[in-house]
């Protein structure tokens, strides 16, 4: 080799067709022996040079091995996409022809398959279709008609829109939650948290508290409920549950219920974890209509279980000695998006089980005229709801049962809204309920062997039975009658917000009165210590001042402070209402003075009515001293009472959370 001499392969190909000038330029002019030759001349006529190359033949020219593989490629491509190019051609024609099927032939069951393969060849003329060779079996082969996609499931569908539309938030018994973060299209999950530290103005040594369903300890920190569940809406079948996880609730409601001794089974012990849980169906009829079974929360009373969802937390007794849930079956129909008719058939009054021969038969009219405005009317009727030794069976009675019917009405009036003023909002309720229980015992020839009834007297006056509106023919008069008024202030946006209110109820017969747990009462055992007897009197009132702060639509802190007032010794006192020792024996029997049971209640036992004894606080007077349990004294001395107190003042702190 000489210096200076460079030796190169070159390969013959034709030229390439370049994307701008249409004829490829050799890849290195320089290294051609003829371009070089030429150079002179390409120098002295540039124009004879353009015109050369310009009707140059592209025969073939010199290229460098290293890039064969390039050019190759370049002229695959080419290829490709000429062929791509025939092949949408042809795919719009299918589509065409496709569509044309579509018009002509709409009813023949043709056209869903047509469809589908003309979508699948829209999306390979827009690219997606994959490769040429995917490209090619759609044109020469429709892929086969793909099977129809399962049907989404639904939620719950009202045809004509759901009932009630607006902002219902302002009401007493709703919340103002107006989000719930966590939903989705089937489930919306609820939590609720509810806490409170209530101090009784007669500080009770034992730090219990009766006569109400919402505070239940004095100078203490309580959790009054814990809740977890939710709401399932899947093709218009429906379900709630929420459960008393925990917190006070989960004990103090069960002991309202004195049905769960009738028969076998221990139902305080299986519902007494559920605060709601139902299941049921929803049918698009009108504005909606619903067919639920289980537990649901009722609204006797116009206030909601849930104390977050309430003006106050101590509510009169109105709504505090009514139902807060029933056991059975409702409808709910919305004829229009302004009404809603419900009907019941339940167990009982706020009961787990049937109490005697017959269910329970009630419902609900709601009327929501317009956003401000709202009519409520809740109706009970025929059940037997009394215990059976209420009603004079255990004790000399034919048997026959005392049926009890009961009307609450409300209205709920939003008088004053301006957002943007520091008073936003003026709102007011007011309820008045009415009822009785009528019937049972004998209207002459049998009585009780013992007397049960103040009113009524002596064993050859009382009949065992009961009346609506006075006392006649042996039957003392059974009813009840209250009534209450709130009123309600928003204040910055409803961040703020004060109620003030109260009631008054009058209960002959305590059939409605709450019983206070002396000793763990409950109202299966019941207490010698403040009966419930026909006749019994019962006259109560109360007032409360509320403080809502509200930074989140999700918490509440409530500041509140109440009195209430009884005609008869009813709220713990300061000696308390728990017998020396603790809660010992029988709630349905007396305590001696020196703690113990006395082994007998309110009336004697059949060895003390053979010993002569008429009462069963006489027989216990003499059974403590007996069993020196007296503590030294006599009389009713010998025994333990309660301290009950006819006034009452409390101050309350809650944190209530829901989401």
């Amino acid at each position: 080799m000489g210096t200076g001499a460079v030796q190169s392969a070159f390969v013959e190909y034709p030229a390439v067709e370049g994307p701008a000038t249409g004829v490829a330029k050799p890849v290195n002019d320089s290294a051609s022996p003829a371009t070089t030759a030429n150079a002179g001349t390409a120098k002295t006529d540039p124009s004879a040079t353009e015109s050369s190359a310009a009707s140059a033949t592209p025969a073939s020219l010199p290229v460098p091995l290293k890039t064969e593989a390039a050019i190759k490629e370049l002229a695959e491509m080419k290829r490709q996409f000429d062929q791509m190019t025939q092949m949408q051609a042809a795919i719009k024609a299918r589509i065409g022809r496709l569509e044309s099927e579509l018009k002509t032939d709409a009813e023949t069951g043709d056209s869903v398959s047509a469809e589908q393969d003309a979508a699948t060849l829209r999306d390979a003329a827009a690219g997606d279709g994959g490769t040429a060779s995917t490209l090619g079996q759609a044109v020469a082969a429709p892929p086969a008609a793909a099977a129809p996609a399962p049907p989404e499931l639904g939620a719950q569908v009202t045809t004509l829109g759901e009932p009630f539309p607006g902002d219902w938030t302002w009401t007493n018994n709703n919340g103002h939650q107006t989000d719930s973060p966590m939903a989705t299209k089937y489930f919306t999950p609820e939590f609720r948290a509810d806490a409170n530290y209530t101090i009784d103005m007669n500080h009770p040594e034992d730090d219990t508290l009766g006569g109400s369903t919402e505070t239940f300890r004095s100078d203490e920190w309580q959790l009054e409920q814990i809740s977890v569940g939710g709401d399932i809406r899947i093709d218009n079948v429906r379900g709630r549950f929420l459960c008393l996880c925990g917190g006070l609730w989960s004990v103090t409601t069960t002991r309202n219920d004195p049905s769960v001794v009738r028969g076998t089974w221990d139902l305080s012990s299986a519902y007494k974890y559920v605060a709601e849980g139902w299941g049921g169906y929803h049918w698009n009829v009108n504005h909606g209509l619903n067919l639920d079974a289980g537990i649901f929360v009722s609204y006797i009373g116009l206030f909601s279980y849930y104390n977050f969802d309430n003006w106050t937390y101590q509510p009169s007794f109105v709504s505090s000695n009514t139902p807060w849930f029933f056991n059975g079956v409702r409808v709910q129909w919305f004829p229009t998006a302004k009404l809603k008719i419900e009907p019941w058939f339940i167990n009982g009054w706020q009961t787990y089980a049937r109490p005697n021969g017959k269910p329970g038969l009630g419902g609900q009219v709601l009327w929501r005229p317009s956003g401000w405005f709202e009519l409520v009317s809740n109706n009970y009727g025929l059940g037997e709801d009394d215990p059976l030794e209420q009603q004079g069976q255990l004790y000399g009675g034919t048997g026959a049962t005392r049926s009890r019917i009961h009307t609450d009405n409300s209205i709920e009036l939003k008088y004053y809204d301006k957002p943007k003023e520091f008073l936003d909002k003026m709102a007011f309720t007011v309820t008045g309920d009415l009822g009785c229980e009528y019937g049972g015992g004998a209207a002459n020839g049998v009585y009780p062997t013992n007397g049960v009834s103040p009113e009524m007297g002596t064993n050859d006056t009382y009949s065992g039975g009961v009346n609506c509106h006075s006392s006649a023919n042996g039957k003392p008069k059974q009813s009840f009658a209250g009534w209450m008024m709130y009123q309600r202030f928003w204040f910055k946006k409803d961040v703020f917000a004060v109620t003030l209110g109260g009631g008054q109820m009058t209960n002959p017969g305590r059939y409605l009165t709450l019983l206070p747990p002396i000793n763990a009462a409950t109202a299966v055992t019941g207490t010698p210590y403040f009966t419930e007897n026909p006749g019994d009197r019962a006259q109560m009132h109360d007032g409360t001042f509320t403080f809502d702060y509200m930074p989140s639509q999700f918490i509440t802190f409530r500041w509140e402070t109440g009195y209430r007032f009884s005609d008869q010794p009813y709220w713990t006192g300061h000696g308390g209402i728990t017998p020396p020792g603790g809660d010992n024996g029988n709630p349905a029997d007396y305590q001696c003075a020196a703690g113990g049971d006395a082994g007998v209640g309110y009336f004697p036992t059949s060895i003390g009515a053979t010993a002569g004894f008429t009462t069963g606080q006489a027989q216990a007077m003499s059974n403590c001293i007996g069993l020196g349990l007296n503590n030294g004294g006599s009389g009713t001395k010998a025994l333990w009472w309660p301290d009950l107190r006819t006034n009452q003042t409390v101050a309350t702190m809650a944190v209530m959370i829901r989401f």
